[in-house]
């Protein structure tokens, strides 16, 4: 009878771990207004099974045109204009260029086109990030959206300008 109850009690605990196992680690920022906008937003990070993090940004509230996003290093958004936030997430020290060169920010996600109705939407997937603890984790980190497209160039800021909204990775 205590083997019966035991073999049940395990059982029972794998089959519970099994949903856990499966579930893809996710992290979710909400994006508030910085340096007086009216920007807000949301950005999700699901952990890929097979490597690298899917990323959904959806934006409002935005002005129309073509933005910079970027993953920032610290997870602090307290600062007016969202400078709290720091620098491009950076772990490898490469320069800053589009999330599709072959050397870039970890950070760099970047642009998003925000139509006439101030919405927006961006999906990348970057083999560079994780949400599960490590080096090149988001968790802890901020998501910012920039006042001007991103030139993919111009060191280390891709000349983005102003930081419109911000959110911590969480």
């Amino acid at each position: 009878s205590a083997a019966a109850g035991a073999s049940a009690g395990a059982s029972a605990s794998a089959a519970s771990s099994a949903p856990k196992a499966a579930a893809a680690p996710s992290a979710r920022a909400t994006l508030e207004a910085r340096s007086d906008s009216t920007v807000t937003g949301t950005a999700t990070f699901a952990e890929l099974a097979s490597g690298g993090v899917k990323v959904h940004v959806h934006v409002e509230n935005a002005p129309p045109g073509t933005h910079g996003l970027h993953i920032h290093e610290k997870g602090d958004c307290s600062d007016p204009k969202g400078m709290s936030a720091g620098g491009h997430f950076n772990p490898t020290g490469a320069p800053h260029a589009a999330p599709m060169a072959a050397m870039h920010h970890a950070g760099d996600l970047g642009n998003i086109e925000i139509g006439a109705d101030g919405k927006g939407d961006l999906d990348i997937t970057s083999p560079m990030l994780t949400v599960s603890s490590g080096p090149n984790s988001v968790v802890g980190r901020s998501v910012i959206f920039h006042e001007k497209a991103d030139d993919m160039t111009t060191q280390p800021t891709g000349n983005a300008g102003g930081r419109l909204a911000c959110g911590v990775i969480q």
